[in-house]
């Protein structure tokens, strides 16, 4: 499906733009195109294009669905931590944009999601796309009342190191413990 999407935003991206430029240079030439065909070409343009880079699956978004989520249960982290697991919490909502820029620009990259396999990270998930008092309680502990929220638990902060709302791969990658060869998960 997202091949099909891909051709028919690239054909209407293209004959969008062909014909932007074709009139701009018959308006060079002299003949009279008004300039609000021009704006409403151009709008439509970035419209086209802003819809595509949103509804497009971004580099690694199906292996990213293919790691294995566990529903956030706060009060279980300090025992997983304790059997030397690391916990990495992802707090978001299918509403919340700056949620699906982390996704696009770091969860779903390659190196992330390869990193996210390593049997000893353990992952959860709390959806705040309706509100849940559970998740919002959790969240208020940490003075974050809000998504995007992300949070990695481990030997080294047991109590949590908060990652910044607009995460990047290296705040995520060395939050992490080091990965040791005999851990990865093949």
């Amino acid at each position: 499906m997202s091949s099909n999407l891909l051709l028919l935003s690239t054909a209407t991206l293209g004959s969008i733009f062909g014909l932007l430029v074709w009139l701009v240079y018959k308006r060079c030439q002299g003949k009279h195109i008004p300039i609000g065909v021009l704006g409403v070409l151009s709008c439509l343009l970035l419209l086209n294009a802003a819809v595509t880079y949103f509804v497009l699956p971004k580099e690694d978004s199906q292996a990213y669905k293919q790691l294995t989520w566990q529903q956030l249960q706060p009060e279980q982290i300090p025992a997983w931590v304790a059997k030397g697991k690391t916990v990495f919490v992802d707090v978001s909502a299918d509403w919340c944009n700056i949620c699906k820029a982390n996704k696009d620009r770091v969860l779903h990259q390659a190196v992330v999601v390869e990193r996210l396999k390593d049997k000893n990270i353990l992952l959860m998930r709390g959806d705040l796309t309706q509100s849940d008092a559970r998740i919002e309680a959790y969240l208020a502990r940490y003075q974050a009342y809000g998504v995007p929220f992300n949070i990695v638990y481990s030997q080294a902060h047991p109590t949590g190191l908060v990652l910044p709302r607009v995460l990047s791969i290296d705040d995520l990658l060395t939050s992490l413990p080091p990965r040791s060869y005999t851990n990865r998960n093949k």
